[in-house]
């Protein structure tokens, strides 16, 4: 069973939120960061809006929505979010699925695929694996267009 669905019933909260995610995006391509930009929210409340870091922090985790989780899990005092969404700009890798299992988010929405590293519908179905204690529903598609041209701009200018 296939857990990722395209979605056209996007709600206002869900707008405004991955809206919020690729503004982060944008702050990365500033610093020379590939422009992927997570935000954590529970509640209808954001509890962490993160970018890229990767370079600027020399961190090979420091990937959007592994800072998002990190900064979330300090706001709420706890290492699990249940009940908690992740919007992020770009699919998952599959070390960023292995966080957001162990973080028990429930819901994840991205804007546009990743071909060659994204771990929830392009490369591998991490998500989708029976074998793991947690499912995190998935949507994809919301904002694709925006996220997709910020990261082929991004990627043209380096060339």
């Amino acid at each position: 069973m296939m857990s990722a669905a395209i979605s056209e019933t996007f709600s206002d909260w869900d707008h405004h939120c991955m809206r919020l995610a690729l503004d982060a995006a944008e702050r990365a391509v500033k610093l020379g960061e590939v422009p992927v930009g997570a935000l954590v929210a529970r509640d209808e409340q954001v509890l962490a809006v993160a970018h890229n870091a990767v370079i600027t922090q020399i961190d090979p985790t420091g990937h959007a929505e592994v800072l998002a989780l990190r900064e979330a899990a300090a706001v709420a005092g706890n290492y699990r979010l249940p009940g908690a969404a992740l919007y992020v700009t770009l699919e998952p890798c599959t070390m960023c699925c292995g966080a957001l299992i162990h973080a028990r988010i429930e819901r994840l929405v991205f804007a546009t695929p990743e071909p060659k590293a994204g771990a929830v519908i392009s490369t591998l179905k991490v998500l989708d694996n029976p074998q793991l204690n947690h499912r995190v529903s998935v949507q994809h598609g919301l904002e694709q267009d925006r996220a997709s041209a910020l990261l082929s701009d991004f990627f043209r200018a380096r060339r």
